[in-house]
């Protein structure tokens, strides 16, 4: 057996030589070579065909795959049994012996190829298709031999007649097969034609020996020729059969149950046969009982195969229709609607659930461009989808507003699939979806996540996401940080409700006193940003009409509220992410803040990376300050007051320090504000007088007549306890009250009643009241006259010029001097540092005065050193 092809044409070819120079050496050897070449060579094949049926079983565990390989098997058995019969036959010297067996193997063998070629997988997976393979081999052939019994074989006998048309039906039922296979149509072609190259080659030895019934060894062309078909056909189907598999495939063209392909093949033989016929007739020729025969069943195999065609077409339009009717039940049952357009995007079919879904009529839709029942800004849009799927794209979603049958616009989805090359179809499919509750839940959902639910402003999440796009988009822009200032105090005094509606009133504004490009946002509790695409300057000029506008009166049922908010600006630009943007703007609000302390809010400051510094020194004080009087960090340094006449020192001023071990001396106008903010600054300000009464204390033990003046900030001032506590240090450190002076800074007086108590209290305890720094604030003249004062600390600014030159400064200190000594107030000149300031107070009339001039601020021991030097005298 060969398995490789090269190597088979190689043989044959050797074999055709072979068994040609044998029959022209001798008819003998000719015809014993032949039918001992066809046995050797059916038999080796068969072998080969019935162990791989056999292993297919042992594999598939099932006798259905291995089938069509084993009765193929058995086929090229009995070919080969056949031919070695027909040799001793042959031998034994019968003359028509060896034609009978070579006949009886070529019609036992046939229907054992056609069995199993209708068994091998993927010819014909059912007996339906098998009825119908045998019932077109039957047609085809009955035919094809009824011509040729007209034409050539009228009167040959019933052998030849026999196997002849066996032939003829063999070959035709292994052609269908093997052209309609549904799977592996190779293999099957190869099995076919090796079943047909075999039963042609056992008929052409069949005829050539029961054609020559007088010799027992013919030899000739024929008989060499049809020996090598039966060679050639057992490997063609050991070929096919090792290249079938029974594992489930992509059906041909041809699907299990026949197609119309078949019926040319049944139509051409008809119409030859009928030609034949007609000829025939007409030729003088009659029919006999054999062509009779033989139209019969011709006949009846087309009649057959019309019946399972016509089974088969009722079959198929019942499933059309089972199809059609669950495609409309499907269609008018959906929520979706299915639209189909041609080329110009005019609508061609819409499904009936336009109708019920949309409210639209085929006399509202068909014929008219999709395109016009969109919403006017959708349709552009939509338009360029929809071209875009004529231009191939696939996967194509859009959205637009349907305007629907009672005139209302509709959210809808539509996705869109080119079917123009479907010929069912020929256009556009688009399935519009009503997506109006979906995009009204989106829009709910947005108004959540994204929106401030108290005023209706966007939220942080919000903002942040919206500068992250503008900066994506370009990078230009601002952001705007502020914040109500005391907005804490609105909820204590007026209580929730009220606060509610400030801030509800606050974001009225906001939006409109922003453009309609600008996107406001409430951040915090009383916290709120803008985002605007103006540059820098255009931001700071928006920023103030904001300050502005949150500065008016807040006039609410019952009440009315006075707020300021400071506002920072950043440029988008130069920050990296939303995050920090937010933080500049923030920085230089905070900033803001830190520079209209004890003044009227309302300021704006754009960002600076100074502001940085500054923020990061800040919050290292603020987490220093806790604990600064237990950890022993405070230092008081005391600055002599002196005559301006006598040189000699009558009191001093205690001025508080801060030594910490890392950040070196910190002055108090840096850390007391901060301390204010944390609520130190009662600690503070108690050990601070407490340690200026002890001192006092010592230095009048030691014989040295002076007084002493502390600062004192506003809150304090305006504690009710601190009355209390200034007793208590008087009495602790047993100082003559009179020799203790409080200082209040000009631009931390309140202007209201309960400082003028606090100031009438400390007199009465015997204390004396001084206002420091004055002329740095708004403080009139004529206000001193209701104020419980007793000195009064004038700043340089009001005597500051050049020796011995009387300008403006001379009449003011002239004007403020004489006013309190009118009204009994003694004055300090605060700040001198040239001979050319105490010659201009002098000359005033004031006869106090401190500043570097005179001595600076020093500890204890030092300020001791310089009393030595000089003797005291009392106010």
């Amino acid at each position: 057996m060969v398995s490789n092809p090269r190597t088979f044409w190689i043989v044959l070819l050797t074999a055709a030589v072979a068994l040609g120079t044998a029959a022209t050496t001798g008819r003998v050897l000719g015809l014993y070579a032949v039918l001992a070449v066809v046995t050797a060579g059916s038999l080796a094949h068969a072998g080969v065909l019935i162990r791989l049926a056999l292993r297919i079983h042992r594999g598939r565990r099932s006798f259905g795959p291995c089938r069509g390989a084993g009765f193929l098997g058995v086929g090229a058995l009995v070919t080969g049994a056949g031919a070695a019969a027909t040799g001793i036959a042959a031998l034994t010297g019968g003359t028509s012996a060896p034609g009978l067996i070579a006949a009886g193997a070529t019609l036992a063998a046939a229907p054992t190829f056609l069995l199993g070629l209708l068994l091998l997988p993927g010819t014909a997976p059912t007996a339906g298709a098998r009825l119908r393979r045998v019932l077109d081999g039957l047609g085809i052939g009955i035919s094809l031999f009824a011509c040729a019994w007209m034409l050539l074989l009228s009167g040959s006998g019933p052998a030849p007649l026999a196997v002849s048309l066996t032939c003829c039906v063999t070959v035709s039922v292994a052609v269908v097969t093997g052209l309609r296979a549904v799977r592996h149509r190779p293999a099957a072609l190869a099995c076919s034609g090796g079943a047909a190259v075999s039963v042609l080659g056992l008929t052409g030895l069949t005829l050539v020996l029961l054609d020559h019934p007088e010799t027992p060894w013919p030899t000739g062309p024929a008989f060499v020729v049809a020996g090598l078909a039966l060679l050639a056909g057992p490997f063609l189907i050991v070929t096919g059969a090792r290249r079938a598999d029974d594992r489930p495939g992509q059906p041909h063209a041809a699907d299990e149950q026949g197609t119309f392909a078949g019926y040319p093949l049944l139509v051409a033989p008809a119409v030859l046969g009928a030609g034949v016929a007609a000829y025939h007739f007409g030729t003088g020729g009659s029919f006999d009982r054999t062509t009779v025969a033989l139209g019969l069943c011709a006949f009846a195999a087309m009649a057959g195969r019309e019946l399972l065609a016509a089974r088969d077409i009722r079959r198929y339009a019942e499933t059309l229709v089972l199809r059609e009717a669950r495609f409309r039940t499907l269609v008018s049952g959906s929520t979706d609607v299915a639209v189909v357009l041609d080329d110009d995007l005019v609508v061609r079919w819409q499904s009936p659930a336009a109708a019920r879904q949309f409210g639209l009529s085929d006399q509202d839709v068909l014929g008219r461009p999709l395109t016009d029942l969109l919403h006017p800004a959708d349709a552009t849009a939509a338009a360029a989808a929809l071209q875009s799927a004529l231009a191939g794209r696939a996967n194509v979603l859009l959205q637009a507003r349907l305007r629907d049958g009672f005139g209302r616009w509709r959210e809808t989805e539509s996705a869109v699939s080119d079917q123009r090359a479907a010929p069912e179809v020929g256009g556009l499919v688009v399935h519009v979806r009503d997506v109006g509750d979906r995009a009204q839940l989106q829009r709910t959902l947005d108004e959540v996540t994204w929106t401030d639910d108290q005023t209706g402003l966007a939220n942080r999440r919000k903002f942040v996401a919206a500068v992250t796009d503008a900066r994506s988009a370009g990078g230009c822009g601002s952001v705007l940080v502020l914040e109500l200032d005391r907005f804490e105090s609105v909820a204590d005094l007026h209580g929730p409700t009220v606060a509610n509606a400030v801030l509800i009133e606050a974001a009225r504004r906001l939006r409109s006193a922003t453009g309609r490009d600008d996107l406001p946002a409430r951040l915090t509790a009383a916290a709120f940003a803008v985002l605007t695409d103006a540059p820098l300057v255009h931001a700071f000029a928006l920023a103030t009409r904001l300050a502005t506008a949150l500065a008016e009166p807040f006039h609410l049922p019952g009440h009315t509220v006075h707020l300021t908010a400071d506002v920072g600006v950043a440029d988008l630009a130069a920050a990296a992410t939303a995050e920090e943007a937010l933080r500049h703007a923030d920085v230089a609000r905070r900033r803001t803040r830190q520079l209209s302390r004890g003044l009227p809010g309302g300021r704006v400051e754009c960002y600076d990376e100074s502001f940085e510094a500054a923020l990061v020194r800040r919050t290292e004080i603020e987490q220093q300050l806790p604990g600064v009087v237990r950890r022993g960090e405070l230092d008081l340094v005391f600055q002599p007051v002196t005559d301006l006449a006598l040189r000699q020192p009558v009191g001093a001023e205690a001025l508080l320090r801060w030594r910490h071990p890392r950040l070196g001396p910190i002055p108090p106008a840096e850390f007391l504000p901060i301390a204010e903010d944390l609520g130190l600054a009662a600690e503070i300000g108690e050990w601070t007088l407490h340690r200026a009464c002890r001192q006092l204390s010592r230095w009048r033990a030691d014989g040295r007549e002076l007084w002493m003046s502390v600062n004192a900030s506003a809150r304090q001032l305006a504690d009710p306890g601190w009355l209390s506590l200034v007793a208590t240090a008087i009495d602790t450190h047993c100082v003559p009250a009179e020799a203790l002076i409080v200082e209040i800074s000009e631009a931390a007086l309140p202007d209201d009643g309960v400082a003028v108590e606090q100031l009438a209290g400390l007199r009465a305890l015997g204390a004396r009241t001084a206002i420091d720094h004055f002329g740095t604030g708004p403080t009139a003249l004529a206000h001193l006259r209701r104020l419980p004062i007793d000195v009064l600390k004038i700043d340089r600014a009001l005597f500051n010029e050049p020796a011995g030159h009387r300008g403006l400064a001379t009449p003011i200190v002239d004007v403020v001097v004489g006013l309190a000594q009118r009204l009994g107030i003694d004055v300090i000149a605060a700040g001198l540092e040239t001979e050319s300031h105490v010659d201009v107070v002098r000359a005033a009339g004031c006869r106090l005065g401190q500043g570097f001039l005179l001595s600076r601020p020093d500890h204890a021991e030092h300020v001791e050193a310089f009393l030595e030097r000089h003797r005291t005298r009392l106010l």
